[in-house]
């Protein structure tokens, strides 16, 4: 799998925080194919992008929203400290609409969303900290969100992992200086309003 989008990350360093799931993993190999460099154990605390990856499909079990919070305060106030950094949290699009049939799943999400939001508020201008909203996605399975969203998404199909990971690389481009506390839904437009049916 391969995403075309290219970024100069100039050896920067870059941590997981959270399970892995497809869409992380191919995010993790678009900054490593970008000269991003994988670091884990003691290392992971000097990183100078973090990736939160969170449960992207209901149902999924999922650490508790302050766990989540906690890694990356922990991470800001070391990227603070040393003048710079990045924080992607992936979560699912339920973030910003929730879905009437995922009722807790909609709940930890947003209160993820909201602890990125505030991550943003207080690390700014120093660290930038925002999240990609993963509506339904589909590789050979639904690797995010469910296939009930797919018949109320704009675009009448579901997103490949190649345009998540577009959004990723985007928040984590060295170019990309004035973007922090935002959600990029890349979810095909069901946060556009189509999520009450659910």
């Amino acid at each position: 799998m391969s995403v075309d989008m290219e970024i100069d990350l100039a050896g920067a360093t870059i941590a997981l925080e959270g399970a892995g799931n497809p869409v992380v993993e191919a995010a993790l190999a678009a900054l490593r194919a970008n000269d991003g460099r994988l670091v884990e154990g003691m290392q992971a605390r000097f990183a100078d992008i973090l990736l939160i990856s969170c449960p992207l499909r209901p149902g999924a079990t999922a650490e508790n929203p302050g766990t989540f919070y906690t890694a990356a305060r922990r991470a800001a106030v070391a990227m603070t400290e040393r003048g710079s950094g990045r924080i992607i949290f992936l979560l699912s699009a339920a973030a910003g609409m929730p879905m009437r049939r995922h009722p807790r799943f909609s709940m930890e999400n947003a209160s993820i969303l909201a602890g990125m939001r505030t991550l943003a508020m207080e690390f700014g201008p120093k660290v930038l900290v925002n999240a990609v909203g993963v509506g339904a996605v589909e590789d050979e399975t639904m690797v995010s969100g469910d296939k009930a969203m797919l018949s109320h998404t704009p675009v009448g199909r579901a997103g490949n992992i190649e345009e998540a990971v577009a959004a990723v690389l985007f928040f984590c481009d060295p170019l990309n200086t004035y973007t922090t506390g935002q959600m990029l839904a890349v979810d095909g437009g069901w946060t556009a309003g189509y999520g009450r049916n659910f």
